[in-house]
């Protein structure tokens, strides 16, 4: 599963990439969200890459993220969400962080480049446990 986190606003952003964050359920900056890794998602991942940054999550961190949504009971959630089953149907879809500590390197530049935006990984287990 992936966990996606929007790093920036949508100033002078297109209408297409708006209703693409619209669709992931990030509606606001260092929201959050964990979807499955389907084709689909990776194209709307790829159309949205300058404003998000996202990763393979670990199970810790999914729980982790879970327990801040206060789920109730986080195991039986987690096994939904494996099987298949999409956030909005366990909890809230959208999960809000506050920001990092120690902050974003650069939201402007690809995590590639030593920047925050684009995919990151295993990295992302460390992102969100700055932001839990």
């Amino acid at each position: 599963m992936y966990v996606v986190v929007r790093i920036r606003g949508t100033i002078n952003a297109s209408q297409e990439v708006r209703d693409t964050l619209k669709m992931l359920n990030l509606r606001r900056i260092n929201s959050c969200t964990i979807i499955p890794e389907t084709p689909s998602y990776k194209g709307m991942l790829q159309k949205v890459k300058e404003y998000v940054t996202w990763g393979e999550a670990s199970d810790e961190t999914i729980k982790k993220l879970l327990e801040r949504n206060k789920v109730e009971n986080v195991d039986e959630a987690m096994e939904r969400l494996k099987a298949g089953e999409k956030l909005r149907n366990i909890t809230n879809p959208c999960i809000r962080l506050p920001p990092p500590r120690k902050g974003y390197k650069s939201i402007k530049k690809p995590y590639t480049l030593g920047g925050s935006a684009g995919y990151r990984g295993e990295a992302i287990n460390e992102l969100i446990g700055r932001m839990i």
